[in-house]
């Protein structure tokens, strides 16, 4: 609860299932976890009663149908808190008037107090059992797209390599994947977020792979560009440049930088190469229980890289109806440098 006196607030409501999972464990769908002097409940409803008391330890965990939120600011109300947090950023404004009505009429303007991103700033620094997890993940990812090439093909739709990756992922014991598995090829390929379509893959040009799998509840997430048939000089030179603004950026990974630097150590090569203005997002963010979390690094972002964070470095160039190029890794951040998780995947020029 120390975050939550800095916050100067004597509770906690937690209703976001990533947040509720990494405090107590508990890996199903639905329930809210009530945080008050010294004390801990889960609440959730009967779908979950066994599997809710096989996850949960140390805690109190209550089943009932009523509405988990419900149950939980019953409690924290019948606990005699005067300032409970949630957070703003996760809780919706009909879900928050819902719980506010739990409150005594005396007590319900001061109850709730927004704190937002609270939870998910703890989660950012990753222990040693998380970044093993992490690291299991990112090598599934990297043998997944070593089996996929054999169906980076002419002619192929991109929907049916999609198809073979993710049938792979279930096969190699993925729970999911960490997002729409994105393939996009030729011009569809300067689509930064091209998922996958009918479209047929080229007989020459470029083909973007962006995918990541859950394992043990934690995400991965690369991206690789791949070559069909011979490519012209042009090509050859835009994938070099973004390559040497992805190996830049992860250079430049280590605790202590800000996040602001590290975007910019990949946006400087790009400047250099007079391709900046086709980067069109950052360079890249924190990945963990959800796909996307915090750090985000990017352009005028001042927090900085603390040891066990692990982000990912993604620069891209996308040439409107001609082609695009994103290469990513992810990188545990050490005290002294980066370390990528997902080297075992080649990201030198690949010709198919």
């Amino acid at each position: 609860m120390k975050a939550a006196a800095a916050a100067e607030v004597d509770a906690l409501l937690v209703t976001h299932m990533p947040d509720v999972r990494y405090l107590t464990g508990f890996t199903g769908s639905s329930a809210a976890l009530a945080i008050a002097g010294g004390k801990a409940v889960l609440f959730t409803d009967g779908r979950y009663r066994t599997q809710a008391k096989a996850e949960v330890k140390g805690l109190r965990v209550v089943v009932e149908q009523k509405a988990a939120a419900t149950l939980a600011v019953e409690w924290l109300v019948a606990s005699d808190v005067a300032r409970c947090g949630f957070d703003s950023g996760q809780m919706s404004v009909a879900a928050l008037e819902r719980v506010r009505k739990s409150v005594p009429g005396a007590r319900r303007r001061s109850f709730f107090v927004a704190v937002e991103g609270l939870v998910a700033k703890l989660r950012e620094v990753k222990d040693s059992d998380e970044i093993a997890r992490m690291k299991k993940a990112a090598a599934l990812g990297c043998k997944l797209f070593e089996d996929v090439l054999e169906f980076v093909v002419a002619g192929v739709p991109e929907a049916e390599v999609a198809a073979h990756l993710e049938f792979k992922a279930r096969m190699a014991g993925a729970e999911a994947m960490s997002f729409e598995t994105i393939v996009a090829g030729g011009a569809r390929s300067a689509l930064p977020h091209g998922k996958a379509s009918a479209a047929k893959l080229p007989r020459r040009g470029f083909c973007t792979m962006d995918f990541g799998v859950v394992l043990d509840g934690y995400c991965s997430d690369m991206t690789r560009t791949v070559h069909l048939g011979k490519p012209d000089q042009r090509e050859w030179d835009v994938y070099h440049s973004v390559l040497e603004a992805q190996k830049a950026a992860i250079r430049a990974v280590r605790a202590g930088v800000t996040c602001a630097d590290v975007d910019e150590a990949a946006r400087s090569v790009l400047r250099e190469a007079k391709l900046d203005k086709y980067f069109s997002h950052s360079t890249g963010h924190g990945v963990g229980l959800e796909i996307h979390e915090g750090p985000r690094v990017a352009t005028k972002q001042m927090q900085r890289l603390e040891p066990g964070m692990v982000i990912t470095i993604e620069p891209g160039v996308y040439l409107p109806e001609e082609f695009g190029i994103r290469i990513e890794d992810m990188v545990l951040v050490t005290r002294d440098g980066g370390e990528v998780l997902t080297a075992a995947s080649p990201k030198a020029w690949m010709q198919l």
